[in-house]
């Protein structure tokens, strides 16, 4: 009885936050596409539509908390191997270790698999983070003080918000674990979670390594645990301050609403919404269609496609991570449908996501300008060179991995016209988005508000159903929460890189390679590898650049060159393991494992490594005369 009505609480609280996360997203649509509207059309503004969104932004961030702590589509498994998958595993958390017992559900009627350790370590650590974020955010709700400048909000709001969002955490998980009569198995981790959080909060400082390399450490044994990598960042920055690390709960909640509070970051939850609308009216559909009928017939025709699309629609979104997920939503059930396999078609289109930072307008390269005093027009200029050398390298590996299976015959004429028809409402996508963005008119988020009204506006014209367009706005709102919590729960990480002198520490050593460009190059490269494993390509660039920019330029390098390599580096890191942002947000937008995606990257992360290669070996050339 208890387990039937917890069941029915669970997924009742699930669709609550579904459908609040649903308003909260019309709610950011409606300010930002009034805002450009009054901007352009009454030569008026709306006062605080940036302070609004970031306040949206961080309401959607804190019902996030609770759907990622239950669902899978965070977390990396990379040793279950059997039917039920390590993700499911680690979300249902100890379902596998319980038995029967004189027909009563038990904890340890049998001996405990390795499986069933890490599910458990898996939910500590969760709870761990879970249990920070509320402590953090209560402590920081009562530290700030003053209202916000546009909205008169009071500053303790924003902190307040992401508290609730760790107690329905908590909350979310206990009804899992009633649901499945596992109230053992949750005590137990409950127990372990508050007596680590105890434990780091009142242990001597240990010194068997630098802060951040425990924090390395600690990051990945709990990814390879299983947990959620948002929870795993928020825990071991946490339990870092064991071993020196000076970054209090409530400095770690400040640097992660920092991280996810930027008016930027609002193109994510439109574009997403606009891919998904896009599916659900059927017009990605229709576009595929007509790529289908021009080149399907020819070996990976639709893969090249994809890629083409890319090239064309890169710099739309100003962000890679919204580019993967628009892709994710419009492209992925046309490429499955037409015979790819899933793994295969979410690998491709991350690969893709790759260029949108590279081929401007490049949000990136305008990060490295402002932090590294470099020319945008020369970045700009270097990424469309770069980008095109990449999309080269790319169309190879499509060919050769044979990404799409060839249509069955060759499109006629008027097939190839009556498709073209029905696919112009996506071409007008394109138009207001690449050609708003690139003539200066719209910003990336405004084209970003503008692309989800107009795909809103066409999915009623075509009359879709309104339970699938409700579909479409809960779907979006979950996927934006995930990626923001996995974006601002990198940025306390970040900082105590940043504070423990790390990024300064190696580029000290790299000056030791001497003044050869290919030696010092190809150091550089690894180096930048390394730190898009785990860092956001926005805190490397700010971390990195101007500390590696300088040894680069004294083995002869031309700083834009290195500039545009820098940002290739970092973009490459998207499809690497543990984090890759950008297979990490296919992984959540399209339901495959993140595992089967990296596995299925790595022709094209060979293809873009090749690119990597030789930019590389061209500048140290350059540099030699």
């Amino acid at each position: 009885m208890l387990a039937s009505v917890a069941q029915a609480l669970s997924l009742r609280l699930e669709r609550t936050l579904e459908l609040g996360g649903a308003l909260l997203l019309a709610l950011l649509l409606a300010t930002v596409t009034l805002s450009v509207v009054l901007r352009y059309v009454a030569a008026s503004g709306f006062v605080g539509a940036e302070e609004a969104a970031s306040w949206l932004l961080v309401a959607l961030v804190s019902i996030g908390l609770p759907l990622a702590s239950t669902a899978s589509g965070l977390r990396i498994d990379l040793f279950e191997r059997g039917p039920a998958s390590g993700q499911a595993l680690a979300a249902r958390g100890l379902s596998q270790s319980v038995g029967r017992r004189n027909g009563k559900t038990s904890l340890w009627t049998r001996r405990c698999a390795p499986r069933d350790l890490r599910a458990l370590f898996s939910g500590a650590i969760t709870l761990l983070a879970c249990i920070v974020v509320i402590s953090g955010s209560g402590k920081a709700a009562l530290d700030l003080g003053g209202v916000s400048p546009s909205l008169g909000l009071s500053e303790g709001l924003r902190p307040a918000m992401l508290s609730a969002g760790g107690m329905l955490a908590i909350v979310a998980i206990l009804l899992r674990h009633l649901a499945e009569s596992r109230l053992v198995a949750f005590v137990l981790m409950l127990s372990v979670a508050v007596g680590l959080h105890w434990a780091a909060g009142v242990a001597p400082t240990l010194g068997l390594a630098s802060p951040s390399v425990m924090l390395c450490c600690l990051a990945l044994a709990a990814i390879l645990g299983g947990t959620p990598l948002p929870h795993a960042f928020i825990a071991a920055a946490y339990v870092t301050v064991a071993f020196g690390a000076s970054m209090p709960e409530e400095a770690m909640v400040a640097a992660a609403l920092s991280g996810l509070s930027r008016y930027l970051l609002t193109a994510i939850p439109f574009f997403l919404l606009a891919g998904a609308l896009l599916t659900a009216s059927g017009i990605a559909r229709d576009l595929v269609r007509f790529a289908a009928a021009l080149v399907g017939h020819r070996r990976a025709g639709l893969g090249q496609t994809v890629l083409l699309t890319g090239v064309l629609f890169s710099g739309a979104s100003g962000s890679s991570i919204a580019n993967a997920a628009f892709g994710t939503a419009a492209f992925m059930p046309q490429l499955t449908a037409r015979g790819m396999p899933p793994e295969r078609a979410g690998a491709l289109i991350a690969a893709v996501s790759v260029l949108d930072n590279i081929i401007p307008p490049s949000i990136a390269f305008l990060i490295l300008a402002a932090a590294a005093d470099l020319s945008t027009g020369k970045l700009l200029a270097g990424g469309f060179v770069a980008g095109l050398v990449m999309a080269a390298t790319l169309a190879v590996a499509i060919h050769l991995n044979g990404a799409t299976a060839a249509s069955a015959n060759r499109a006629s004429a008027g097939e190839c016209r009556r498709f073209g028809v029905r696919a112009l409402p996506a071409f007008g996508l394109g138009i207001i988005v690449v050609a708003g963005i690139r003539a200066g008119v719209v910003a990336p988020t405004e084209a970003a508000a503008l692309a989800a009204a107009y795909t809103l506006v066409a999915a009623i014209v075509k009359r879709t159903a309104v339970q699938e367009i409700g579909a479409a706005f809960r779907q979006s709102a979950r996927e934006t929460a995930a990626i923001l919590l996995l974006i601002g729960s990198a940025a306390p990480f970040a900082f105590l890189i940043a504070v423990d002198g790390i990024a300064a520490q190696v580029s000290s050593a790299a000056s030791w390679l001497g003044s050869n460009p290919f030696i010092v190059i190809a150091a550089l490269n690894l180096l930048l590898l390394g730190v898009g494993l785990f860092l956001d390509i926005g805190a490397a660039i700010l971390l990195f650049a101007p500390l590696t920019l300088p040894v680069a330029v004294s083995a002869g390098i031309d700083p834009t060159h290195f500039g545009v390599i820098l940002v290739v580096n970092l973009m490459i890191g998207g499809l690497t393991p543990p984090v890759g942002i950008l297979v990490q947000t296919v992984g959540n937008a399209s339901g495959v494992p993140v595992v089967a995606l990296f596995s299925a990257s790595r022709p094209y992360l060979l293809a873009l490594l090749s690119a990597l290669a030789l930019l590389s070996f061209s500048a140290a050339l350059a540099a030699c005369f």
